[in-house]
């Protein structure tokens, strides 16, 4: 056999051109070290606890009522102490998470997507044992009769935004072309919405399409594909409500709830009669009638509606403005980020929290037809509101990072 060719000497232009490498890499990362350690954005993170506050207020008075007559213990306090608890979890993350270099969260992109899917066929798996259906929907997974349980599709709404953030902002101008800025991104959504809405959870579909719909057009793609995608998605959309009839009886209680107030549109018309009670000024703080166990999911899906008797017109539009200014700040430091990572990171959690708020308001005051989703912050869920107050806490870590703003 051959001898093996010795290596050939580096010459001193060669080592001197990777000592310059090695130095611009070693100046690179303590850069980044050093970007790392800057301020946070404090209005975003004032926000984020005024609304957390405000909703532990909200979700105790709404849900002392069911907690004492539906807990075994009969605690007023239970459902209350449980999302404190989660709440405290929740910002002692979102802390932590905000001082993490947010550039680092690029390795969990595909692990945490991957895993996100496995968890969501583990929901349709039939007869599980760990997988939890409530009111005809399996969205759960954890041990039944206990707290350790979570919704996976909350899981997979995080892990469509590191992962189109990762991979968009390494293309570019790709993103304009079909094969590299469309059709991988469009498949992941159609196999994540379609085991969400499988289980079924519309309203969890809508959020990751939608989040995933925005970081794509900020990502570069053209805007013809955009309003194709709109035009067909509100086709289908027409067949199955009215022409195939899919949930027919859902959106004829949403046209008109009142001709059948006693069963179907029982729970819309109960929402309304809370929001009209309220008023200008509302009935006052904890002192709802529609909460003592007249309107369904008070303290969950529809607690916009105590909100709304209990504060009045005045009190709810103050919260939906700290919404507002809270999904503002977010794409405000999405301007500022220092590149086109960060920048997508905190545009698809602010899509997120926007889109889902917005979903929440519209359905709870009948703009929008009935489907189980949440509102941030408020509703009660220590999962999903540990989760929330993660990804804050993501939003938190790139604005460490803003690039410097002029003065004026």
């Amino acid at each position: 056999m051959p001898q093996q060719q010795r290596r050939r000497p580096m010459s001193r232009e060669e080592a001197r051109a990777r000592e310059e490498r090695r130095r611009r890499q070693l100046e690179k990362e303590q850069e980044s070290r050093e970007l790392a350690r800057g301020p946070i954005d404090l209005p975003f993170l004032v926000l984020v606890l005024l609304l957390t506050g405000i909703g532990l207020i909200m979700l105790l008075s709404a849900s002392f009522p069911s907690a004492y007559y539906e807990t075994e213990g009969k605690n007023p306090m239970s459902y209350f102490i449980r999302q404190a608890i989660f709440a405290a979890m929740g910002i002692a993350a979102m802390l932590m998470i905000g001082k993490i270099n947010y550039q680092r969260f690029r390795a969990l992109a595909k692990p945490l997507l991957f895993l996100s899917i496995i968890l969501l066929v583990l929901v349709l798996i039939p007869h599980n044992p760990i997988a939890i259906t409530r009111n005809h929907a399996t969205r759960w997974l954890g041990i039944p009769g206990t707290s350790l349980q979570f919704q996976p599709s909350e899981i997979a709404k995080v892990a469509v935004v590191v992962y189109f953030a990762e991979s968009i902002a390494k293309k570019k101008d790709k993103m304009r072309t079909f094969r590299y800025g469309i059709l991988p991104y469009a498949i992941w959504l159609v196999v994540l919405a379609a085991l969400v809405g499988l289980e079924p959870h519309l309203s969890g579909a809508i959020l990751i399409m939608g989040a995933g719909a925005v970081m794509m057009l900020v990502g570069g793609i053209q805007w013809g594909w955009v309003l194709g995608a709109i035009g067909a998605a509100g086709g289908l959309l027409y067949v199955v409500l009215f022409v195939i009839g899919y949930n027919a009886s859902r959106i004829q209680m949403w046209r008109d709830p009142w001709q059948d107030a006693a069963d179907k549109g029982y729970q819309m018309v109960q929402s309304l009669l809370a929001i009209g009670s309220g008023g200008l000024l509302g009935v006052g703080l904890g002192k709802s009638r529609q909460k003592f166990l007249y309107l369904p999911e008070e303290h969950n899906d529809f607690i916009f509606a105590i909100v709304c008797e209990e504060l009045g017109l005045i009190g709810a539009s103050v919260i939906m403005l700290l919404f507002a200014a809270l999904i503002l700040r977010g794409f405000w430091i999405a301007l500022h980020a220092r590149d086109r990572f960060g920048s997508l990171l905190v545009v698809g959690i602010t899509t997120l929290i926007g889109l889902q708020t917005f979903l929440n308001i519209a359905v709870v005051t009948g703009l929008l037809p009935t489907t189980g989703i949440s509102l941030p912050f408020f509703s009660y869920g220590g999962t999903a509101l540990s989760i929330q107050l993660a990804e804050m806490g993501i939003v938190l870590s790139v604005s460490r990072q803003m690039k410097p703003t002029k003065a004026g």
